[in-house]
């Protein structure tokens, strides 16, 4: 009887350092998509906002670093889904897959969204050696970087604002992490959601300076979970379930 207790409480431990490692992952995974998105903003400036890209001197090496921290940022967005899960499913286990794959689904569009602008950078080469029009090199470029701005709208817009939802309600549900937290994230998911709907069908090309207000609680909501996945981890109520079970399945054993 003595043995199975203490292996009880090696499991119970071992899946609290498991439960830990977890936490540490999905927050620094956050984390990351901040740094990776804001730097590869930053670096796509003279592309995005310039329309004569294409017949100017270019800044191919940076376009191509924003497209790097890109494919760093959707690795690490599949990142959050892949370590949140194993948690997110002891509240309800096809929330948590659909977390997963809303959170798949908007790294392969992040990755369609580099696509256009790595083209961009190959057209550009190609234009300073021919003697193409320039209004149909303007026309590319104008093209390309619309299609470019589709994928934000679709990807870091919608689908972001979708799964943040349902990973903020199984939050709130399971108590894992303060109440708090989650419910930055109930709020801020359709404010992002109705403003790129809005981006969508046009109701305004660029978004007003007001909208940084929408902004404000799903980036503090993804900020406030890193941090607190970091230092503190998921609270223990997230792995008393599983302690119980365990010792009810040695008790039945014994029996």
């Amino acid at each position: 009887m003595n043995i199975k207790r203490q292996n009880t409480s090696v499991n119970t431990s071992s899946t609290a350092a498991m439960q830990r490692q977890l936490a540490w992952a999905a927050g620094i995974c956050f984390l990351i998509t901040h740094v990776t998105s804001v730097g590869a903003a930053a670096l796509y400036a003279p592309v995005l906002n310039n329309a004569d890209y294409l017949m100017s001197s270019g800044a191919d090496i940076q376009i191509l670093c924003g497209a790097l921290l890109e494919v760093i940022l959707a690795i690490t967005v599949i990142g959050t889904g892949v370590a949140l899960f194993p948690v997110a499913k002891k509240q309800n286990e096809g929330g948590a897959l659909g977390y997963m794959a809303l959170r798949t689904l908007e790294a392969g569009i992040i990755i369609v969204g580099i696509l256009p602008l790595l083209a961009l950078v190959s057209l550009r080469q190609f234009a300073l050696t021919s003697s193409t029009d320039p209004a149909t090199m303007l026309a590319i470029s104008k093209a390309l970087v619309v299609f470019h701005n589709w994928t934000f709208i679709l990807g870091p817009g919608l689908v972001c604002a979708a799964n943040t939802t349902v990973m903020a309600y199984l939050l709130y549900r399971s108590r894992f992490v303060p109440r708090l937290i989650p419910t930055l994230g109930l709020i801020g998911a359709p404010l992002i959601f109705a403003l790129n709907t809005a981006q969508l069908f046009g109701i305004f090309e660029q978004i007003p300076a007001w909208a940084a207000i929408a902004v404000l609680p799903i980036f503090t909501w993804e900020v406030s979970l890193a941090i607190w996945l970091i230092v503190k981890g998921f609270k223990a109520a997230a792995l008393a379930p599983t302690a119980v079970t365990s010792a009810a399945n040695e008790q039945l054993s014994a029996a």
